[in-house]
């Protein structure tokens, strides 16, 4: 097999045509007028023509923007409008749940469902068809030439990150300079161990930022990429022996399945080709941490960041035993600050506001929300909302999010969304969304809801309500009621006394 092979189930695609193929695709989003700035949209399961339409876009100077693929109409139609998407690539069992919101005259082409992905999902083989009158992408694709113009500076892509209060909003960036380029490649080099001899698995979602970089990079210079379709522990495990896969991009949730597995079938496979294996996205538990560095050893690295900070921080399995609870320390072109309501910097050791700056990511703004940008910075730092401090020795500890977010696996999910959804429900007069210690997740979703006057709903119409206008991940996995919810001398509901309920010291992140 060729160096730059991408795998799924039985498939091969070679680098060559990977390439071949983006180019030909670039040529025919630029017959639909998708240029430099512009748009386009990507709801595909981890597939080739993730890749090929990811590259077709960077090469116009455009941004590939990936959809969560379990969203449905609303959801989907915000990102395509707020966006401006002239296109969208999606898988054909994805189509229906969206259909119905498409914007009028967006061109939609139409990617038939692999079987690897078709059996992973359950879904039924008529409907991963692409049906006839639909353009089919790999039709599509190989209708044109390949692109001949020099390719332009590609931004990168536009990835979606919802806000405490409001919609998902887009994280834009300009392209990277060469300088920017530069210390990009070093930190991918030392935690991922990104160059021509690695060889990744990709488990989680490309509609996230860590993944998406992972598997783009990993694509674009690696020897080896293999898709897994969906999560499995054990596959996993097979996989890495199988390919001798040296790098992987994980989350604390894929740990827990992980450490499940019964000993004799996590001694029965071969996992000495790991060198470098990431985690973030959320918090891990000390204790799965370490049993992890027990049994893969020193390969497990942390790394800290968002989608708007890039990598920020981050520790080798040493650093992290000897600063257990630590997501990291400052990498290198990196800032990291603690600061008080005022903006005034804290002392190592003090409580504060988690700020940041990276020297390898390009400027952004969030598309078409300059004023929100400018909310987040302070002196040419942003925040991500988190609480934390710094030790003596510059690791950074994290201890709440001075924002709502509720990290359940490796999802970020924020209630003021689904509180709104909830406030449209028939008898429903008011709500609160929180997470609560979840086991195996860490954290998971609870709604509690003060009925009506007179109305007296119940939870599985709450659900059947919201399965129509949420991602199935959203919706509470514990929906309680109140007669009366408590409340701050401005009427706002005092969520605080609701969640302390649920959050003892022991659980809480502290």
């Amino acid at each position: 097999m060729k160096p730059g092979a991408i795998i799924s189930g039985e498939r091969v695609l070679s680098r060559e045509d990977l390439f071949r193929r983006a180019s030909q695709a670039s040529s025919g989003f630029d017959s639909l007028g998708v240029g430099a700035g512009d748009a386009v949209a990507i709801m595909l399961r981890n597939d080739f023509p993730f890749f090929e339409a990811t590259f077709a876009a960077g090469r116009l100077g455009a941004h590939a923007v990936p959809i969560n693929w379990h969203y449905m109409g609303e959801e989907t139609e915000h990102i395509l409008r707020d966006s401006g998407a002239k296109a969208l690539v999606v898988h054909a069992d994805l189509l229906p749940q969206i259909e119905e919101s498409l914007p009028e005259g967006l061109t939609v082409l139409v990617v038939a469902t692999p079987s690897e992905v078709s059996e992973a999902y359950g879904i039924d083989p008529d409907v991963a068809r692409v049906a006839e009158g639909r353009l089919d992408w790999d039709e599509w694709v190989d209708a044109f030439f390949e692109w001949v113009e020099a390719p332009r500076d590609s931004p990168g892509a536009m990835i979606y990150t919802s806000g405490t209060t409001d919609r998902p909003k887009g994280v834009r960036r300009k392209p990277a300079k060469p300088e920017q380029l530069a210390i990009g490649r070093k930190i991918g080099a030392e935690l991922y161990g990104f160059g021509t001899n690695m060889r990744a698995v990709v488990t989680g979602p490309m509609y996230h930022i860590a993944p998406n970089t992972f598997a783009i990079v990993a694509a674009a210079m690696g020897d080896r990429i293999v898709l897994q379709p969906r999560f499995d522990p054990e596959e996993l495990l097979a996989l890495i022996e199988r390919h001798e896969i040296n790098s992987l991009n994980l989350v604390p949730t894929m740990f827990n399945r992980l450490l499940r597995l019964p000993e004799a079938v996590r001694n029965r496979y071969d996992l000495s080709s790991l060198t470098n294996v990431v985690h973030n996205a959320a918090p891990c538990a000390p204790d799965i941490k370490r049993a992890m560095i027990e049994w893969w050893g020193s390969v497990i690295i942390e790394l800290y960041g968002g989608t708007e900070s890039g990598p920020a921080a981050a520790c080798n399995s040493e650093e992290w035993l000897a600063h257990p609870g630590c997501v990291g320390r400052a990498l290198p072109g990196s800032t990291l600050r603690i600061l008080d309501d005022e903006g005034k910097e804290l002392p190592r050791g003090e409580v504060g506001e988690v700020f940041m700056h990276s020297e390898a990511n390009a400027e952004f703004t969030y598309h078409g929300r300059e004023e929100e940008r400018r909310e987040i910075e302070r002196s040419g730092l942003i925040s991500l909302g988190d609480m934390g401090y710094l030790d003596e020795d510059g690791f950074l500890f994290l201890c709440d999010r001075k924002r709502d977010m509720v990290i359940s696996g490796d999802v970020n999910i924020y209630p003021a969304e689904i509180e709104s959804a909830l406030i449209g429900v028939e008898g429903v007069a008011d709500c609160a969304v929180f997470g609560i210690p979840d086991e195996e997740f860490g954290e998971s979703l609870i709604a509690i809801i003060e009925p009506e006057e007179g109305a007296h709903p119940t939870a599985d119409l709450v659900r059947t309500a919201l399965e129509r206008k949420l991602a199935r991940y959203k919706i509470p996995k514990r929906i309680e009621f109140s007669a009366e919810l408590p409340r701050e001398d401005s009427g706002k509901i005092f969520k605080r006394k609701l969640r302390d309920q649920f959050w003892t010291n022991e659980g809480r992140r502290i």
